[in-house]
């Protein structure tokens, strides 16, 4: 359980170029794609339009889905991590804090199980030899911070990876920090 109930906020890290990129790229993509599948649906009504106008509607949705799903930042409140997202949050509880430090190359060789990979942040469930299955919240993964629970590992790209490690060091005394045993 937290020392404290004060709700302390973390700033997500900086987009790094290849995230602006890969964004720029995928919403024009996912733009021209659905204008094009839109002016392709056929004019008569019936099945074969609205067939049509469902599938000239999931490039629109994934575009929108992924920008209000973007990480914008963090707070710790009490014992829960909340992952700040553009119109929501996520809330993880961190009961049974275990450990937690900072690796830059903690994702490298990880794959997307489900989730975004870069239209606007990376986010979702992502599996690794090094960590085995994770949540994954990021924008540059140079700023990753692991956090290792009883129940699972997330992930992080607050802009000072220090800053946070520090704060979860004080509300949970008893936390690891540092990467062995994870």
């Amino acid at each position: 359980m937290a020392r404290t109930m004060m709700r302390r906020d973390f700033r997500v890290a900086p987009w790094p170029r290849t995230l602006k990129i890969i964004s720029a790229l995928g919403t024009a993509l996912l733009v021209v794609v659905g204008i094009a599948a839109y002016r392709a649906i056929p004019a008569a009504s019936g099945f074969t339009h609205a067939f049509g106008l469902a599938i000239a509607l999931i490039f629109p949705a994934i575009l929108i889905g992924s920008l209000i799903s973007m990480v914008t930042g963090y707070s710790v409140e009490g014992s829960s991590l909340v992952v700040e997202r553009l119109f929501f949050s996520t809330k993880i509880p961190l009961e049974g804090l275990r450990r937690v430090f900072s690796d830059p190359a903690v994702c490298k060789g990880s794959i997307r199980l489900i989730g975004n990979a870069g239209l606007f942040s990376f986010t979702g469930l992502y599996q690794s030899k090094a960590l085995g299955r994770y949540r994954l919240f990021a924008t540059d993964f140079s700023y990753s911070v692991v956090i290792v629970l009883a129940k699972g590992v997330v992930v992080i790209t607050p802009s000072s990876p220090a800053a946070f490690i520090e704060h979860l060091r004080q509300a949970f005394p008893s936390v690891q920090v540092g990467p062995n045993g994870y």
